[in-house]
């Protein structure tokens, strides 16, 4: 939305400048987008004086002139045909950009004669389409810059301009009259009263509009007036310089006093030519197929229930998108009818997107107008019709009633201060909602017609907010309850999540936030994609479904990273996943990914491809963050979407899961097209068990002097058995001395034979009390064979 600081004039008594306007309209809601002050680029401009003027020896259009100016006498020569001696010009000097051209003015020859500059015309200065000739001024100072001279003479033509950014509930603000009203009730200024004018029909129109019954939700109410005799020509400047200065090019006059009324009071409008019309207006839903040639000169093909105003000859008007060119008002039209109507915003938006028409009349009426202004703003169209290009007009033509849009809500003043955390006296709060519109009726307001966005009680306090603007608030410390140390806020689960995501940025993982709906192919990989995780209304295809783990948007952001060049990555994210669109069937996840190579961090300082052996050290760290217990197994019986051979699942227990470390199984890569191989791992912090007595300090430390004994046990047992097994049994032979066991070889085939494997241990045994004996070591160590060979049935190996 563009208007002039002038036009806001005609609104608002103000004595603001143009940045406390700007300012102040930021504050309130319409964002300033930008501010163009035609004068800076015209500053460069100077006046100059044609002192003679001779015919240019090799050229017999160009001019040779001597021209004063502020440098001094110089040489500029010139091919307008009003060039000549005694006339007062705008020159442009060496150096000067000239933006009507898109060029710097620089010293050249023309014809072998030497040209310091040029005289400008109005379009190569951007002030109009005029380019018959140069700029002839009716007098000025040589020297004076010309935004000076215009500023003092003409001052609508360097009248700065002002954007904003008008959001979809602001469409009051789609008027500079709206604007004004905004400014007024903020204190900027006195807002103008808008008289409505007294149209006096002059006669019964013998054009006639109806609305057909199933139409009536569409156009509650169209009014019109006819105006005979009227003269169409160019727009009076004043208006042509208002609608260039926003973009708009004067056409003619009945056709730029639409647009101008558009913009100044929202008031969209369409003029027919009434002599061009045949029988009378009828608006009703097209039937589908019908064909309008539009005043874009396009040719739009109409879908069934889209509405239409029609005469006997055919469609004549896309309602509330643009009128039809075969009755649209040229130099040459007489009598004209005015129509102003009220078209349903839905209806008006699904028309516009369908026929892919973007105009200012689609933009205003898919927003919604003000619908108690339809008569009122006809009036005004043919009272500045009538002011500019004579005619007489007609009694109003109305068919259907303005729509009741009265509504009222409850101003509670206390509420108001508690809500926005500003004391704002009740009687501030009553005045503003005074001045932008509101009727108060003891503690009910009364919503205005053109603010079809005020739907409640909260929307009373947001304007009263508005205008007593936000940037006063004062941060206010919150009462405690009690004192002392406050109890802590975060639930223990909210504190283990946050724990997680440290951990896992600590490790290197890049976090991500994926959304929480996937396709239904990438769901079904993951033992989702059911339709109990599917949604009634996906914004897509591609997020028709809950997600059922954290893995396929992590998967999916490393495709879109591999396309693009990014090989070696590591992702982490913590959200909820889904089993059902139920309450409580989701639960909490912390997932982390893996692909390409690790970077030079290992031990030797070389890069090589990350392994199942990365993820569970960090499955591990994140697990010991969140507070698990060190104890933990790591068992076969993952999901399918894990490498069957290269994945762990870590318990507490067969039946109570921590989480799942691993390669991702080759054939969920290939369908996500992600190169592989990428390893992974997921955790449910949900599972992981609460400490049973909640200390704040750390436990005593427990250390010992005592020297400790390793010793290497070989086992040959079955193929088939897991090292897990014998490990487990191996570290049951004595718990208070056995400290730690770990496998440090494997050797299959050999003297072995088929179906044989050898599982090296070493069991490190720590005494606690005394020195251990070589009696207690030969003592421990038989417990040791004795345990493993009845848990796994393998032998000591000799």
């Amino acid at each position: 939305m563009k208007f002039t600081l002038s036009w806001l004039k005609t609104h608002l008594e103000t004595d603001a400048s143009v940045a406390e306007i700007a300012e102040t309209l930021t504050d309130l809601g319409l964002e300033v987008e930008g501010i163009e002050n035609p004068a800076e680029k015209l500053r460069p401009f100077t006046i100059g004086y044609v002192e003679t003027a001779e015919k240019h020896p090799d050229a017999d259009k160009l001019r040779v002139c001597q021209v004063r100016t502020g440098n001094g006498l110089e040489q500029i020569i010139c091919g307008a045909p009003n060039a000549r001696a005694g006339i007062t010009v705008v020159v442009a000097h060496p150096g000067v950009y000239v933006p009507g051209i898109n060029s710097t003015i620089g010293v050249g020859k023309i014809r072998g004669i030497e040209s310091h500059g040029m005289m400008a015309s109005e379009r190569e200065l951007e002030l109009s389409e005029e380019h018959d000739g140069i700029i002839e001024l009716p007098e000025g100072e040589v020297g004076q810059s010309f935004a000076d001279w215009l500023a003092e003479h003409e001052p609508a033509r360097v009248d700065p301009v002002i954007e904003i950014a008008i959001t979809p509930n602001r469409a009051d603000a789609l008027g500079v009259y709206g604007i004004a009203r905004d400014l007024a009730a903020r204190g900027l200024g006195t807002l103008k009263p808008l008289e409505t004018p007294q149209i006096d029909g002059a006669f019964t129109s013998d054009l006639t509009v109806s609305i057909d019954d199933d139409t009536t939700d569409g156009c509650p109410v169209f009014c019109g007036r006819l105006i005979k005799g009227v003269t169409n020509g160019p727009s009076p400047d004043w208006l042509q310089n208002r609608l260039r200065a926003i973009g708009l090019r004067p056409i003619s006059f009945l056709v730029d006093v639409t647009n101008y009324l558009t913009y100044d009071l929202n008031r969209p409008l369409h003029v027919f030519d009434a002599d061009k019309v045949q029988g009378n207006l009828r608006v009703h839903r097209a039937k589908g197929g019908e064909q309008i040639v539009a005043l874009d000169d396009k040719t739009y093909t109409l879908s069934e229930g889209q509405i239409v105003i029609s005469d006997d000859a055919g469609v004549q008007s896309i309602a509330g998108v643009m009128g039809g060119d075969a009755t649209g008002c040229t130099a040459e039209t007489v009598n004209v009818f005015v129509e102003s109507a009220y078209w349903d915003p839905v209806q008006i938006a699904y028309t516009g997107r369908a026929l892919k028409i973007n105009s200012d009349a689609r933009y205003r009426f898919e927003r919604g107008i003000d619908p108690a202004f339809t008569p009122d703003g006809l009036d005004h169209a043919v009272a500045v019709i009538r002011a500019v290009v004579g005619g007489e007009a007609s009694q109003m033509v109305q068919a259907g009633q303005v729509p009741d849009t009265d509504r009222a809500y409850k101003l509670d003043p206390d509420r108001v201060v508690s809500l926005v955390g500003m004391d704002i006296p009740a009687k501030t709060q009553r005045a503003t909602l005074t001045a932008l519109g509101f009727r108060l009726d003891g503690d009910m307001a009364h919503v205005p017609s053109w603010r079809g966005d005020v739907q409640g009680e909260a929307d009373l306090v947001e304007e009263v907010a508005r205008i007593a603007s936000l940037t006063k608030l004062v941060g206010v410390p919150m009462p405690r309850s009690q004192p002392g140390v406050p109890k802590p806020v975060l639930t223990p689960a909210q504190v283990r999540l946050t724990a997680a995501r440290r951990a896992s940025a600590a490790l290197g993982y890049n976090e991500c936030v994926t959304y929480s709906f996937i396709d239904q192919a990438a769901a079904a990989l993951f033992g989702g994609g059911t339709d109990d995780t599917q949604l009634e209304n996906p914004i897509s295809t591609e997020m028709s479904h809950l997600r059922p783990a954290l893995l396929p948007g992590l998967l999916q952001a490393v495709a879109r990273n591999q396309a693009r060049g990014f090989g070696d990555l590591a992702l982490f994210e913590a959200g909820d996943v889904f089993s059902g669109g139920e309450p409580g069937d989701q639960r909490p996840c912390v997932a982390g990914l893996m692909v390409g190579r690790t970077g030079p961090k290992d031990v030797h300082g070389a890069s090589r491809a990350v392994d199942l052996f990365d993820v569970k050290a960090d499955a591990e760290a994140v697990l010991a963050a969140m507070g698990a217990p060190a104890k933990v197994q790591i068992l076969r019986g993952g999901d399918g979407w894990w490498h069957p051979g290269r994945h762990g699942v870590i318990c507490l227990g067969p039946k109570k899961v921590l989480g799942v470390f691993g390669e991702l199984h080759p054939k969920v890569l290939r369908a996500l097209d992600v190169k592989g191989p990428a390893v992974a791992f997921t955790i449910f912090p949900a599972e992981v068990p609460l400490p049973r007595n909640k200390v704040n300090t750390r436990p005593a430390l427990a250390s010992t002097d005592l020297q400790a004994v390793e010793r290497d046990f070989a086992f040959v047992v079955d193929a088939g058995v897991e090292a897990l097994t014998l490990v487990n049994a191996a570290a049951g032979a004595d718990k208070a001395l056995i400290a730690d066991v770990r496998v440090f070889d494997e050797f299959i085939g050999g003297s072995l034979g088929e179906g044989k494997k050898s599982l090296a241990i070493t069991v490190r045994l720590q005494p606690v009390d005394a020195t251990l004996t070589e009696a207690q070591i030969e003592g421990v160590g038989k417990q040791i064979v004795a345990k493993v060979e009845k848990a796994t049935g393998g032998v000591l190996r000799g």
